[in-house]
């Protein structure tokens, strides 16, 4: 952000007469929410259309095409990693041999805790599911889980998660 529209955004959230402060207009912005003349967001009408038209459609160069969106993210800046640049060349390559199989890396992936009720009770088993078939591990959130997750379901799959997160019973949770 340049001196300029630091100094801008002090005087609007600082005004010299404080009661002009109900009687002004904000600037739209977008730093939040996506918007025509607004910051520059990574998921945004485009990127956010191909992906639904690509898994609707099951179209694979429709998938790339998003792909191509999302990754070639370095001219816009939308992320850290779009900040970085890789020094190819800098270190010898690691021999494929000692590189560790993905076998292994994603038994230490983990998901994030989502309590039960902020996604589905189908949301919650689907990624139990994945993440047990991974050997990986995912976290029951706050609103823990029901009983008839700890057998395997129909098609021999678990949906217990190996996380399990204690309610704290701010959000009304039951024992």
């Amino acid at each position: 952000m340049i001196a300029e529209e630091v100094i801008a955004r002090h005087r609007l959230a600082h005004p010299d007469r404080p009661e002009e402060l109900a009687h002004r207009e904000l600037p739209v912005g977008g730093e939040y929410q996506w918007r025509r003349e607004g910051e520059y967001h990574l998921f945004n009408p485009e990127t956010v259309f191909k992906l639904q038209h690509a898994t609707r459609t099951g179209r694979y160069e429709i998938f790339k095409q998003y792909s191509r969106l999302v990754d070639d993210q370095s001219r816009r800046l939308a992320t850290l990693r779009g900040l970085l640049e890789l020094r190819v060349g800098a270190r010898p390559p690691v021999p494929i041999e000692e590189v560790e199989p993905v076998s292994e890396i994603v038994k230490r992936f983990s998901t994030g805790a989502m309590s039960y009720g902020s996604i589905s009770k189908e949301a919650h088993e689907t990624l139990a599911i994945a993440m047990n078939r991974l050997g990986a591990r995912s976290n029951t959130g706050e609103g823990g889980e029901d009983p008839d997750r700890f057998v395997p379901d129909p098609n021999g799959d678990l949906r217990r998660s190996a996380i399990k997160q204690v309610a704290s019973g701010r959000f009304g949770v039951t024992s």
